[in-house]
């Protein structure tokens, strides 16, 4: 009776245990795309500040941070962290600054990452009209990516989901 108690007790936490893997990897697909939104809707914040406000980077950097959804916009803040820091340091070292932190806190994927650098690239090197050309195809690229994140997730979350769940029950009939 006692072993069969501790088997049904061993396949529960096996079952929970597994799921429980399976259910985070697949959220942080859906964490992907809700952060590339996130992200896209502060690139547009970033926009009006400097295209249309005419206002310099380090308070348009801020008042994105202020206005946007603080699970992205704090990488502007981390930005401007860097550039009043570093006096020596350029735009684009700030944003390199980020990198790793947009990697394994916001679970971007490198070409997510690189597509946001590019913006790092450009921002502040140029005219108006050449600013507004950049964020327009830094905004058509981020759809893309959104397209894509939104096509994985639909394929990959569930997966993972049922696979957690399956691998327990495997593990589980495996064991007794």
């Amino acid at each position: 009776m006692l072993i069969l108690k501790l088997k049904l007790t061993g396949s529960i936490l096996v079952l929970f245990s597994t799921s429980l893997m399976g259910y985070i990897y697949g959220k942080s697909y859906k964490e992907r795309l809700e952060n590339l939104i996130y992200l896209e809707n502060c690139i547009k914040l970033l926009e009006t500040e400097i295209i249309y406000g005419a206002n310099p980077l380090p308070e348009a950097f801020m008042n994105v941070y202020n206005k946007g959804n603080k699970k992205v916009s704090y990488i502007f803040r981390l930005i401007i962290e860097k550039l009043n820091k570093d006096r020596e340091c350029t735009i684009f070292d700030s944003f390199l600054s980020v990198g790793d932190t947009m990697k394994n806190e916001l679970n971007f994927k490198n070409e997510d990452i690189e597509m946001f650098m590019t913006l790092g690239r450009s921002i502040g090197s140029s005219d108006r009209t050449d600013q507004e050309k950049n964020f327009k195809l830094i905004l058509t690229q981020i759809k893309t990516l959104e397209d894509e994140a939104r096509i994985e997730k639909d394929k990959n979350e569930k997966m993972f989901k049922n696979l957690g769940f399956l691998a327990g029950l495997a593990i589980v009939v495996i064991l007794i």
